[in-house]
């Protein structure tokens, strides 16, 4: 989650995130950065809360 999204208690919902998520990849075979891999299990962490009901869409 971004800082400005976790400090305003702000939750996206399911699509944004994973729209985020698909932005991270410029091409499939092309790796993540040490940087998009720690942001990759960021947004993979909040969908799952996302999914399970642990937050409400804004």
């Amino acid at each position: 989650m971004s800082p400005d999204l976790a400090a305003s208690g702000t939750v996206r919902s399911a699509a944004e995130i994973n729209e985020a998520i698909r932005a991270l990849w410029s091409h499939p075979q092309v790796p993540l950065s040490r940087e998009q891999r720690a942001q990759y299990e960021q947004l993979c962490t909040e969908l799952a809360r996302v999914q399970h009901g642990g937050a409400t869409a804004a």
